[in-house]
């Protein structure tokens, strides 16, 4: 049966498909990783950024398009994260500027908002790269467009902007080397396929799942100040797959944490743990399964917030702050003795939001906030934070820890904000960042022929050597260095990272660079059990 028009509510009721759609496709998504390396998370951002957008409408009583949809662009940007999440959330701006003066659309109408929404969206991205999910949203658009010059029928244009958006994602690995070599599609590109899918899916009459409002924290912790010591994280979550080991996850998550709280079966186990370490904690289990109901509070803040107003007087306002990402104690303590005001939890597989960001830039007691991304995949959602905030916000787009670290050493609080971001920026450029993790699958990579459980080495985000150890591996990669360009080395080593072989890896960096000053500290990240800073 036609659909000749969409208002606010079916709009709703379709955006509640595209949720049920995605959540059931995550898995498939995040496995579209180009390297074999443990943070595939674009299914998981994209469907935390849908989630946002809904939560957005929850319990509304809006017919009006034009109005609902601005909420949902709203949502989706403040949910957003990893790059996936942030080119998302442009598409749903984009589609709210064509629609926010119109109660309702019809196949044309349809069609005109995601033209708008694919324009906004390649607009968003300094550099747009075609075999992305930016191809594919223009594809779909042109696809629907043509359809919409044919019928006014709202399901036949979603249909051919579903039919060209499938095209689009199975041509992606023509258009992206790095696609087809490793075997695999654009991620983001198939997740906004699914996501159109499951739009169409709900206008077809298929039933979504009931509406129901998200936890309030879908996946890493929000923004907060780490503390060395005190009360912790009172962190909880469900563990959802099959055949779950839970006498293993029982043993793991105790020694990670007081206070646990361990239960369920084979297919789902409660956890409640009270922790310093949320990001390890989460990034363990999601190795067990998929995480559901997330929820992370800061104990410390609460028990502040209980000792009444004493506990609350006013801090004085400092010329410029500091906002930096990280995950791992050590890490955490080390940005904070270089001068971070505030530390948001997060990295690989753990993209804090947008949201996240800007609560944390307005924690700060500045009216100037330097904000450190520190990882590649955070820089579009850190970008978002300056519009946002009534505060000077300058993003300094650094794409590693060892990256943040350089920047934060070329601080210089008597320089205004300004200065700061040019000799940051500059700093972080001259850093080599090597990093050492565990394949998830087989893979061939640039002629490595990559076994899942083999120990991968990245220098500068490629994946340069492969092998059944650590220390040589890393020495493979190392050994792409000429030693005279070296001063010096720091080994960050991670939190699977046996203290032996820490002692080990630094004398065989210390022997290779014997004119270079090698350094070694805990930061005690997860997935990864070194990451390596090379100047």
């Amino acid at each position: 049966m036609p659909i000749l028009a969409c208002d606010g509510h079916l709009f709703k009721e379709a955006l509640q498909g595209a949720v049920a759609w995605l959540t059931a496709n995550r898995d498939e998504i995040d496995a579209l990783n180009v390297f074999p390396v443990p943070d595939g998370d674009t299914g998981t951002n994209m469907l935390l950024t849908l989630q946002s957008a809904v939560e957005e409408i929850h319990g509304i009583d809006e017919t009006h398009l034009g109005r609902v949809v601005k909420r949902v662009a709203h949502g989706a940007l403040m949910g957003a994260r990893g790059n996936s999440g942030v080119i998302l959330s442009q598409i749903f701006r984009g589609i709210s500027v064509s629609v926010e003066n119109r109660a309702v659309v019809d196949g044309p109408g349809l069609a005109q908002a995601l033209e708008s929404g694919a324009t906004v969206a390649y607009r968003a991205v300094m550099k747009p790269t075609e075999g992305t999910m930016l191809t594919v949203v223009r594809e779909a658009a042109h696809g629907a467009t043509a359809r919409a010059s044919q019928t006014p029928d709202i399901v036949d244009v979603t249909r051919a902007a579903c039919e060209a958006a499938r095209a689009a994602v199975e041509r992606t690995p023509e258009q992206l080397d790095v696609l087809r070599r490793a075997g695999v599609v654009d991620a983001g590109g198939f997740g906004l396929q699914i996501i159109l899918e499951g739009f169409l899916k709900r206008l077809e009459g298929e039933p979504a799942v009931a509406f129901a409002r998200p936890a309030a924290h879908h996946a890493a912790p929000r923004a907060v100040v780490a503390p060395e010591t005190g009360w912790g994280y009172c962190t909880e979550f469900i563990i959802n797959g099959a055949g779950l080991p839970l006498d293993e996850v029982r043993a793991e998550i105790a020694r990670r944490g007081e206070s646990a709280i361990i239960v369920g079966d084979e297919s789902a186990i409660k956890v409640h743990v009270h922790t310093h370490e949320p990001a390890v904690v989460m990034a363990y289990a999601q190795q067990i399964g998929t995480l559901s109901r997330i929820k992370v509070d800061d104990m410390s803040a609460q028990h502040h917030r209980l000792q009444g107003e004493a506990s609350r007087q006013p801090r004085s306002l400092k010329h410029l702050g500091i906002v930096a990402v990280a995950s791992g104690r050590g890490f955490r303590q080390i940005l904070e003795s270089l001068g971070v005001d505030s530390v948001v939890e997060g990295g690989q597989t753990m993209n804090p939001s947008t949201e996240d960001l800007l609560t944390a830039v307005e924690s700060v007691p500045a009216a100037e906030v330097v904000l450190l991304p520190n990882n590649g995949n955070v820089i579009m959602s850190a970008q978002q934070v300056p519009p946002l905030s009534d505060k000077r916000v300058r993003v300094v787009p650094s794409r590693s820890l060892p990256e943040g670290i350089a920047a934060l050493l070329a601080f210089d609080f008597t320089q205004d904000l300004e200065a700061n971001a040019t000799a940051m920026g500059r700093a972080l450029k001259a850093v080599r960042t090597v990093e050492i993790t565990t394949a998830v699958r087989d893979s061939a990579v640039d002629g490595l022929q990559i076994h899942e459980g083999d120990v991968i080495g990245l220098l500068n985000d490629r994946v340069v050597a492969a092998g059944k150890a650590r220390p040589p591996v890393i020495d493979r990669v190392l050994g792409r260095i000429d030693p005279s360009s070296v001063q010096t080395i720091t080994i960050y080593a991670g939190a699977e990272a046996p203290e032996l072989e820490r002692e080990t890896v630094r004398r065989q960096l210390a022997e290779r660079f014997k004119n270079s000053a090698v350094e070694l500290q805990a930061g005690e990240q997860a997935l990864y059990p070194y990451i390596i800073a090379v100047e």
